[in-house]
């Protein structure tokens, strides 16, 4: 038996998020499908990180284990030609049986792309996240910045989330502004659900001034959904970075930063 991991790529929007289920197009349905045609046999793969309906990744590190003695350019040029557009393997690599993409994951890395303007985007419609209202990015860079460090960061919690504890690492956590195109950047030894989507919906409170820089750190310390701004639209979400300890010899070490190309603004 082999171990096989691989880096992937996906347009969310395409799929009912990662993880399989029984109604609905996913992205382990579509590769797990092709692997297996590849393979000869049932593939079962395991991510870093499942994805919600909607979520993008350019980053994406999955496992699985195969009987199949195949070269390596079969697990990437050959389940790539069975698979639909929007979703890619980029790089596949064997690595020992006590590798897991989950669990040995110490770092994961989540961009957020809003569109800033007064009209909706049409050309990256489901791509990026939209707000008409001019936010202003200085203020929310400000609030941010009260994120990063361990935290318990129940306000930032879906109510379904089944994390078994809500302290988190946060150990980047930014805003920037690049034209009418806002970035958030996080990253953390892990994210609780909807946590970014949370964070970005708090954000765009303080940045249209309905509250002010100090209010992140309230909601943080009450540890309350209740008190915390609406979850944001998942257009804009994209995993764009998982890291692994360099014994596993990884491209990139682990870390892939190929974060989503912005249009010329």
């Amino acid at each position: 038996m082999t171990r096989i991991a691989m880096g992937v790529e996906y347009a969310g929007d395409a799929f009912c998020g990662w993880q399989s289920q029984a109604h609905g197009r996913t992205v382990q349905d579509v590769l797990e499908k092709a692997l297996a045609q590849i393979a000869a046999h049932p593939v079962r793969l395991h991510c870093a990180g499942r994805t919600d309906t909607g979520v993008h990744a350019s980053a994406q590190v999955a496992h699985f284990d195969t009987m199949a003695d195949r070269p390596l350019t079969a697990w990437v040029r050959g389940v790539n030609a069975l698979l639909p557009s929007a979703v890619v393997v980029r790089w596949a690599a064997p690595v020992d049986d006590a590798f897991h993409a989950r669990f040995l994951a110490y770092e994961r890395q989540y961009r957020y792309i809003l569109h800033n303007a007064p009209t909706r985007p049409a050309m990256l419609a489901g791509r990026v996240g939209w707000f008409h209202v001019r936010l202003d990015e200085l203020r929310m860079a400000e609030a941010v910045a009260c994120l990063v460090g361990t935290h318990d960061f129940s306000s930032f919690r879906a109510a379904g989330c089944q994390s078994k504890t809500p302290v988190r690492i946060m150990r980047e956590a930014r805003v920037m502004r690049q034209g009418d195109y806002l970035l958030f950047d996080f990253r953390a030894n892990g994210f609780l659900h909807h946590m970014i989507r949370k964070l970005v919906g708090a954000l765009v409170y303080i940045g249209k001034g309905r509250c002010p820089v100090g209010w992140m750190q309230e909601v943080l310390e009450a540890r309350d959904r209740s008190g915390a701004a609406p979850t944001f639209s998942p257009d804009g979400l994209y995993l764009c970075g998982v890291s692994y300890p360099s014994r596993w010899s990884l491209p990139n070490d682990g870390r892939i930063i190929a974060l989503p190309q912005l249009p010329l603004v």
